[in-house]
């Protein structure tokens, strides 16, 4: 069927053109990390000219931090913080519901880390902005931990949170390296974390 004057198909901007090519390399770049996934593979996964993914994402650079971006949304967002509030009615308890959401999540068979920690390592050049990407997203997971810890009465929910997330971080790389119950052994420290910040 012919389409009206002026509204000609333009194969750049396809109907989810865009939200192809993202959702490819989120899958992707969470799987095999950001260095090792080259345009191309990504073109091949959206199945999609070059020129469409270019005219969405200027650069490479451009399309990871959209990706950070959309974990950010996804992970952050709609998973971190609706589990920790459906595990832990009583907003003290929040810090520990991310542990045990944590525990839950190192058991999936598809439990891939976390990209922000692996393209922070990736990306080692502090002046990329891929590098102060991942950066930024961690410290919204800390400014996320803060405001829990200021719920479960810590004097200094800064300090603590920044304490936390060391043992998010070593927990995620731990449970990468195949130690699935290292939720589970952190638990413990957290709880005493959370008893000292409260004395």
């Amino acid at each position: 069927m012919a389409l009206p004057p002026g509204r000609a198909r333009d194969p750049l901007r396809g109907e989810h053109a865009r939200e192809r090519i993202l959702e490819a390399a989120y899958r992707l770049f969470c799987r095999d990390g950001v260095h090792a996934v080259g345009i191309d593979r990504v073109i091949g996964e959206a199945d999609v000219a070059k020129a469409t993914l270019y005219h969405h994402f200027a650069s490479k650079e451009a399309l990871v931090i959209a990706f950070l971006q959309l974990r950010h949304q996804r992970w952050t967002n709609e998973w971190l913080q609706v589990e920790a509030e459906r595990r832990a009615a009583d907003p003290r308890d929040r810090v520990l519901a991310i542990f045990d959401a944590f525990d839950a999540w190192f058991r999936e068979a598809d439990f891939e880390g976390c990209p922000f920690i692996n393209t922070l390592l990736e990306i080692s050049d502090r002046d990329s902005l891929v590098h102060k990407e991942a950066v930024r997203h961690l410290a919204a997971v800390r400014d996320v931990l803060a405001t829990y810890a200021e719920q479960a009465g810590a004097r200094d929910p800064r300090e603590l949170a920044a304490q936390l997330q060391i043992l998010v971080i070593g927990a995620i790389v731990s449970a990468c390296r195949g130690d699935v119950a290292a939720a589970q052994r952190a638990r413990p420290l957290v709880a005493m974390l959370l008893a000292s910040a409260r004395a």
